[in-house]
């Protein structure tokens, strides 16, 4: 049998094990993420601006959603491959999605971090992750490629 093959398990739980030790010296396990899905969700359902983009596509969904966000980050966290979610067609057609809601999105998460967050370390990484994420999506849902040709560019 082909050694990559057979060494692919034993990388992949050596990632894992990485992520794991990780987010444990950082203060994060399975409950912190929990909390902090449950305190930013709460926050964005009273936010003016994102509360009724977020309400009007979860309404009557919310426990689902919660338990799939709370599924997402310790996937994230932990690298565990959990999540199978698809998260660029789940946000696609979302009624009153627009770009500058991201970065309201942004602050509302570095304040719910500010707030429970175990560590400076652990603010970080969830940060720079959740930017990561912002980033990628926005370009997903709302980039342009025509944007970028030279002829159609003020000079």
């Amino acid at each position: 049998m082909n050694n990559d093959i057979q060494g692919r398990p034993a990388h992949v739980a050596a990632i894992r094990e990485r992520a794991e030790a990780e987010m444990r010296a950082m203060g994060v396990d399975e409950a912190f993420i929990g909390r902090l899905v449950e305190a930013f969700y709460g926050r964005v359902l009273e936010h003016p601006d994102l509360g009724p983009v977020f309400d009007a596509r979860l309404s009557g969904r919310w426990p689902e959603h919660l338990e799939k966000m709370k599924s997402f980050w310790s996937a994230v966290a932990f690298r565990s491959g959990a999540y199978g979610g698809k998260p660029v067609q789940a946000h696609t057609g979302v009624a009153d999605l627009t770009p500058d809601l991201f970065p309201k999105w942004l602050a509302l998460f570095a304040a719910t971090l500010d707030d429970i967050a175990p560590s400076t370390e652990a603010k970080a990484w969830f940060m720079a992750t959740a930017e990561r994420i912002a980033k990628s999506l926005t370009l997903s849902l709302f980039y342009d490629p025509a944007l970028d040709d030279p002829a159609k560019k003020a000079g």
